[in-house]
C-alpha cells in the first residue's frame, strides 16, 4: 500500500485531490521568482550584470517594474546590495546574488536546458552554458541523495510533513 492509499483510507478522501495547497512549495517559490522580468534579472546576474543602469539597457524592463523586483529580490534574500562610486558620481548600489540566489541556479538552468532544446532559435541558443574549469557543456540532472541519477518517471510523490488535507465545505 503507498503512502496516498494509506491517506485515502484514513479519511475517505482522494489525497491527491483534496488536499490542501496553500502551502505548495512550488507556488511559494512562484510568488517570489515566477515572473518574467524576475527571472530575466537573476540571468543576467549570472551573466555578471550588477547595476541598475545595466539591467535596464539589457532588459529593457520598464524601470518601476525593475526597481519593483530588484527590491523584491532584495527583501527575499535572493539578492544582496554593495555600494560603489564611479569617480565624479554619487555612491550607487549594485546587485550581488546570496548563497540563496545561488540554490535557485538549477530551476533557472532547467528552464535554459527547456528553453533550448524546445524554443531555441533555428541556428541554436543564444548563449552556452559551459563547465568553467573544463569546457564541458553544463546540463541539469536529477539525483536522489544517494547519488542515483533519477529520471522523470521515476520520482515517486508522498505526503511530507507538511502535507494536510482540505478543510471539508
Amino acid at each position: 500500500m503507498d503512502a496516498w492509499t494509506e491517506v485515502l483510507q484514513d479519511t475517505g478522501l482522494d489525497p491527491r485531490l483534496d488536499r490542501d495547497t496553500s502551502n505548495c512549495s512550488i507556488a511559494r517559490t512562484l510568488e517570489i521568482v515566477g515572473e518574467k522580468w524576475t527571472i530575466l534579472i537573476l540571468r543576467e546576474v549570472w551573466y555578471s550584470s550588477s547595476r541598475f543602469s545595466d539591467f535596464e539597457r539589457v532588459l529593457g524592463c520598464p524601470r518601476n517594474l525593475l526597481a519593483a523586483r530588484l527590491r523584491m529580490l532584495v527583501e527575499e534574500g535572493i539578492l544582496a546590495t554593495e555600494t560603489y562610486k564611479e569617480p565624479g558620481s554619487r555612491s550607487r548600489p549594485k546587485y550581488v546574488i546570496t548563497s540563496k540566489g545561488m540554490d535557485l541556479v538549477p530551476a533557472v538552468m532547467g528552464l535554459l536546458e527547456w528553453g533550448d532544446r524546445y524554443r531555441a532559435d533555428p541556428e541554436g541558443p543564444a548563449v552556452l552554458a559551459r563547465h568553467r574549469e573544463c569546457g564541458a557543456h553544463v546540463d541539469v540532472q536529477i539525483r536522489c541523495r544517494r547519488g542515483h541519477a533519477v529520471q522523470a518517471e521515476d520520482i515517486e510523490s508522498v505526503p511530507g510533513p507538511a502535507f494536510r488535507m482540505r478543510s471539508p465545505g
